[in-house]
């Protein structure tokens, strides 16, 4: 499948799902969709498309949770990856973990370092933090205060 073809496709089956889309480059295309829209986007791009999941990303804006999910269609050199906004005060989405093996972790460290819940996540473990690490405090938003008074902290969280 050719780059435009599988734009197109994404374009017109979910029209209604889609919030923007960007062409940032001829191998970057950027979509915004509804949160509630991600599992049957995802899934669609994945096993109907034939994608390959590269990783997922998530930033603190100011007034939302942004989580980009990234997909690499290898024949076409093209990267689609999917923004969804979430409430900050109730980061919530449905998990593709039960559907695409490969966002586990990444939908862990995700839920650890930024506060996402992701519904139906088959194992939600502690990843990366120590044991010791307060429930409700999230590292990478932009609220984080330093809770540990004995913390040295020059070489990341």
């Amino acid at each position: 499948m050719e780059r435009n073809e599988i734009l197109k496709d994404i374009r017109e089956r979910f029209k209604e799902d889609i919030l923007d889309f960007t062409e940032k480059s001829a191998k970057r295309v950027y979509i915004g969709i509804k949160p509630e829209s991600l599992v049957k986007i995802a899934v669609h791009v994945f096993k109907g498309m034939g994608a390959r999941f590269n990783i997922a990303s998530g930033l603190d804006g100011r007034d939302f949770l942004e989580i980009l999910y990234h997909f690499t269609f290898d024949e076409a050199n093209v990267v689609i990856s999917f923004r969804v906004k979430l409430k900050k005060d109730k980061p919530e989405i449905d998990s593709l973990a039960p559907h695409i093996e490969a966002t586990n972790w990444i939908e862990r460290e995700l839920s650890e370092i930024l506060g996402v819940k992701f519904n139906g996540h088959p194992d939600m473990r502690p990843l990366l933090l120590p044991d010791n690490w307060p429930k409700g405090v999230y590292p990478l938003r932009r609220d984080y205060k330093e809770w540990d008074p004995n913390a040295i902290r020059d070489r990341g969280v």
